[in-house]
Formats: C-alpha cells, sequence, structure tokens
C-alpha cells in the first residue's frame, strides 16, 4: 500500500467537512425530530399494533440518517483531534445529539409502559419479528426509568457533564507527547510509539518507555483524578436515582447476562490467576530473570524480534481469513483496497484501536496505530473481526445491528486465533514457535485476567467514590491491590505503574466494558476448539452467530453455533485450552 492509501478515505462517507451534503443532513434532523415527536408523543398506547410498527420502523429510519453524520464527525476527531475544523464538527455534533435525544426520548418510554398485553399482540405480527428482542431490552429498564421530564434533563447536564469530562479525557490524552532516549537519540514518541517498546529486547529500555509514559499522565494527575472522581460520582448519583442496587447492574442488564453469572465468570478466572502466574515465572526463566517485572511482560524471548511491514501484517491477516473462508478474505480485504483503515501513529490521532460499524447501509471503518510488532499483527486481525462482524450484521436492521456487549468481542478474537494457528502451522523453527505462543498466551491473560482485574478496580473505584472523593494516592492503592492478586510473587510492579489506570479509556467510555473481553476470550477457546474438532461443519453455525448482530440474548446467540454458556463449567473450559498452550510452550524450552 503506498503511503498515501495509509489514511483512511472518510470522503466515503461525506465529501469535506464543509460540505452541502452533510450539512443537509445535520440541518435536517431537528425538524425530523419535532415531526415525529409530533405525531407520537403521548400516542403510542393507544395506537393499535399495525400503527405501532410503523412508528417503530419510522423511529429505526430517523436513527439510520443520523448516523451517518455522528460517525463521520467521530472518525475525523480520531483522525486528528488537534483540527479546529474537526473539534468543532464533534462538539456541533455532540449538542445536537443532545438535544434529538432529548426530542425523541419520550418514544423509548412510552414503548416501555406499553400494556403487556398489547405488546403481546405487536409480538404476534410476522413483520414485527425483527423489532422483539430490541423492544425487549428497552423494556428491562422499566423498573430504572424517570418520568419524561426528568429524563430530558438528565440527558440535557450530561452535555455538560459526563460528556464534557470524557471529551477532556479524550483531548488530553490525545495531545500528550513523551520524550525519551532511544539509540542515543533524544526525540518526541506518540503513547503508541511508546508502549511499542514495551516489546524492546532492552530492560532498561522497556521500563524507561512504560515509566515515562506513565508518568507524563502523572504529571496531569489533577485532570484525571477529577475526570474519574466525577465519572463515577455522576453514574452513582444517577444509579441512586434509578434504584439501581450495584454499579455494574445497568451495564448487566443491558447485555442480558444476570449479576451472578458475571460474578461466576470473575470469580473463575481469578481462580486460575495461577496459570498466569506459572507463565509469568517461566518468561522470567526464558528472559533470564529473578522476578519479572511488569514492563516485561510482553518482552521479546528470542534475541531480536521479527517485525513487519504493512504490507506483509496486511497479507498473513487477509490470508488467515481467507483460509477459513473465501468470502471472509474478500470482505478484510475490502477494508484495505476501499481505504477504510487509518494505519499509522501520529499525534493529535486517538490511541489504540477500534472498528466503527455505522449501519447497514455503510460500509465499516478501522482504526490502528501500526508499528510493526507482532502484537500489531494480531492488532490488524482483531480490529478486522470487528469490521467482519459489522458487515455479516448489515442483514439486521439498524435496531438489531450492534452485537450485545458480551458478544461484541466474539469476530475479533476469533481472527486472532485464525492467524495465530496460520502462524504456528507454518513454522518449524522452536524458537520463533515459542515466541508465537508467548504472544498468544500473553494475548489470552490480557483478554481474560487482566480484564477482570480492570472491572475489579472499576468496581472499587465507583463503590468508595460513594464515600466521598478519593485522591490519587487511593485510587492507586486501589488499582495496585487488584493487579498485585494477578501478579502474586511473580512479577515486581514498578513505581510508575501506580498511574496505569488513569490512561485506559474504557473507564471512560465503556462503564463495566472489559468484562465482556473475558467472555469473549474464553467463549473463542472454546469455539475454536470445536471448529479444530469439527471443520467445516462447524462453519454455518458460526457464520449465523455473527449474522444475527443483536437480534437475539447473548445465550440464544451462542447457542447458534452449539454453544451453551449456561453450562457450570463452561468459563474452566477455556482455561483448560491455556494450560495446554502452556505444556505446548514448556515443549519448546
Amino acid at each position: 500500500m503506498p503511503n498515501h492509501d495509509l489514511t483512511w478515505n472518510t470522503a466515503l462517507l461525506y465529501p469535506a467537512p464543509d460540505s452541502p451534503e452533510l450539512e443537509a443532513d445535520l440541518g435536517s434532523f431537528q425538524q425530523l425530530a419535532a415531526d415525529f415527536r409530533d405525531t407520537y408523543f403521548e400516542k403510542v398506547a393507544a395506537l393499535d399494533i399495525v400503527a405501532l410498527l410503523a412508528a417503530v420502523q419510522e423511529y429505526e429510519a430517523l436513527q439510520t440518517r443520523m448516523a451517518k453524520p455522528f460517525c463521520y464527525a467521530h472518525l475525523l476527531f480520531a483522525d486528528d483531534s488537534g483540527n479546529e475544523t474537526y473539534r468543532a464538527l464533534s462538539q456541533r455534533c455532540s449538542e445536537l445529539g443532545s438535544t434529538l435525544s432529548q426530542q425523541l426520548l419520550f418514544f423509548d418510554l412510552e414503548l416501555m409502559e406499553l400494556n403487556d398485553t398489547v405488546f403481546a399482540a405487536f409480538c404476534s405480527l410476522p413483520e414485527a419479528r425483527e423489532y422483539i428482542h430490541f423492544l425487549e431490552g428497552i423494556r428491562r429498564f422499566r423498573p430504572h426509568t424517570l418520568k419524561e421530564n426528568e429524563e430530558r434533563l438528565l440527558t440535557r447536564k450530561d452535555l455538560t457533564g459526563v460528556r464534557a469530562f470524557t471529551k477532556l479525557f479524550d483531548e488530553l490524552s490525545a495531545s500528550l507527547k513523551y520524550r525519551m532516549e532511544l539509540d542515543g537519540e533524544e526525540r518526541d514518541f506518540t503513547g503508541e510509539e511508546l508502549l511499542s517498546l514495551l516489546h524492546h529486547t532492552s530492560p532498561d529500555v522497556r521500563f524507561r518507555a512504560m515509566t515515562v509514559f506513565l508518568e507524563r499522565h502523572g504529571e496531569h494527575g489533577i485532570v484525571f483524578n477529577a475526570v474519574f472522581n466525577n465519572m463515577a460520582l455522576d453514574h452513582g448519583q444517577e444509579m441512586e436515582l434509578r434504584s439501581y442496587q450495584t454499579p455494574i447492574q445497568p451495564t448487566n442488564i443491558g447485555n442480558e447476562i444476570p449479576d451472578d453469572a458475571v460474578e461466576h465468570l470473575m470469580s473463575v478466572t481469578e481462580a486460575n490467576y495461577g496459570l498466569a502466574q506459572e507463565y509469568f515465572r517461566l518468561k522470567a526463566g526464558m528472559l533470564k530473570m529473578d522476578t519479572l517485572r511488569n514492563c516485561d511482560i510482553y518482552a521479546p524471548v528470542a534475541e531480536t524480534e521479527r517485525n513487519y511491514t504493512f504490507a506483509e501484517a496486511r497479507e498473513l491477516v487477509v490470508d488467515s481469513y481467507r483460509d477459513y473462508d473465501p468470502e471472509f478474505g474478500r470482505i478484510v480485504d475490502a477494508f484495505f483496497s476501499e481505504r477504510r483503515v487509518d494505519v499509522l501513529p501520529r499525534t493529535g490521532k486517538s490511541g489504540g484501536a477500534f472498528a466503527m460499524g455505522i449501519s447497514p447501509a455503510l460500509p465499516p471503518f478501522l482504526l490502528l496505530n501500526y508499528t510493526g510488532t507482532l502484537r500489531d499483527l494480531a492488532t490488524i486481525a482483531h480490529e478486522a473481526g470487528h469490521g467482519l462482524h459489522f458487515v455479516l450484521s448489515q442483514k439486521q436492521n439498524l435496531l438489531n445491528y450492534h452485537a450485545p456487549l458480551p458478544l461484541a468481542e466474539t469476530a475479533s478474537v476469533f481472527g486472532e486465533m485464525l492467524l495465530t494457528r496460520r502462524l504456528l502451522d507454518n513454522e518449524q523453527d522452536p524458537l520463533v514457535r515459542r515466541s508465537l505462543l508467548c504472544a498468544k498466551i500473553e494475548d489470552i491473560i490480557a483478554t481474560t485476567f487482566r480484564q477482570t482485574v480492570l472491572t475489579r478496580f472499576e468496581l472499587r473505584l465507583h463503590t468508595e467514590r460513594g464515600g466521598g472523593l478519593l485522591s490519587n494516592d487511593r485510587i492507586a492503592e486501589i488499582w495496585l491491590e487488584e493487579n498485585g492478586k494477578l501478579y502474586g510473587d511473580s512479577v515486581e510492579m514498578i513505581p510508575a505503574y501506580r498511574w496505569g489506570w488513569s490512561y485506559i479509556s474504557h473507564f471512560i467510555h465503556s462503564r463495566f466494558y472489559c468484562y465482556s473481553y473475558t467472555f469473549a476470550e474464553l467463549l473463542v477457546l472454546a469455539l475454536f476448539q470445536k471448529y479444530r474438532e469439527e471443520g467445516d461443519s462447524f462453519k454455518p453455525g458460526y457464520q449465523a452467530l455473527l449474522e444475527s448482530g443483536g437480534a437475539l440474548s447473548p445465550a440464544d446467540t451462542a447457542r447458534l453455533a452449539g454453544i451453551d454458556i449456561t453450562d457450570g463449567g463452561f468459563w474452566q473450559k477455556g482455561y483448560n485450552a491455556m494450560a495446554i498452550l502452556l505444556e505446548e510452550l514448556k515443549l519448546t524450552l
């Protein structure tokens, strides 16, 4: 790919941020929302079931129209948060979105209050079938919903409350530059470039990279403290208003997973922390260290770690998907050939990686920060899996387009497994195999054990914030305590890690999202084992799972692929698969 093709082509959505097409769309929404409100406000309960179906379809069409410009603004802002035009458009869309949410809020509330008999009659309509799960999802929140004026007030205040703090977090994080000496030259790094040095062969470089990255966040500790405290305080007050019992309960209701099932998932994970500690001790031996430091977890176990050009990475990822299914390969390759990927890190660009699915009618986009490591290679496979999921679920309407959070990581993690097995199956050198196995085991640790640590930390942060303002010292204590449970005496945490909580965007953007990674990783380990046992007969069920989007509950969706997530021993099966990988690793030592 030529360099100019390493940025995404957002002109696939709109020609430019000042284009008449974008202005026409943004300028139409207030009137469309007002017309919808005039037609249906305080009238939903009186509609017959055919008219009710028409109202839901009209609502879906309006949401579909709004998704395009709002996602376009998000893509531009993620591309360069320092660009004033992009910032202005992002803020405009945020404010407009808040206004529209207030206008349309009544519809969800009136759907919640529909008489159960009327709702049952609606569900009996054949044409209503594709909307049932969406409506059931809304109605589950009925015990925790306020009156319309109160809901509108909360939505309005979000713009200068949680949304403002979220935007502050994003802008500050994207603006940070990091100065460090490397190979005799002191220069500036982006956060992603610095974190990629955790894969460096030098222990000193790894230590300094993590220290510089975290201490830079510590320099802005007052701001990060205000963001985290206020986000937790806001959530606590809203929980009280809505009569939730625990901070995680609204997330679990939305995910259709009972609180005790989530607790069971995390308890099984914690019971297997010993597997991670066994690996960390093996890794220390490979690196000839007495005790691993947490900046050494991703250190290469070979003297030099292979670096992949982006062209090589693209080919490996596309081929991994193509080997599984030629159509999957075609879908993944289209992200690159159609320039729907932004590849390289730069100042002002959002860190990390994401896939954005806009609507069933529009192509998804991927953001990467590629630096050439094996982990970056896995990230491409991961985000391509998200993109594939978004494409396949375009068979659904917008209201069922997005998979439920516990299944949102399924295709991405499965894609990583496809890549790992392709690399392992084509590699005979035991040293390279060792590196590949280490990378996969570290990935499982990161997406199961670490995500449980993050969820436990987040729960404690929200619970303790209910008792008053948390100092950075107290937040650091909670953070180090929860990480210490995973590491035990097998890993030493470096001093700067007291700021390790401050850069994790999931805490800000998607409250209690992290356990979805654990759910998905263990689900995928079971799915992948099933695929290896069944071969081609596995594929139709897995494709049906991806195509279902959010049309079914997580349990019913997994059942399409022959998986029963209610099985009491299900989660342990994933850790049994990790134990097999550990034994495979020992054979290379």
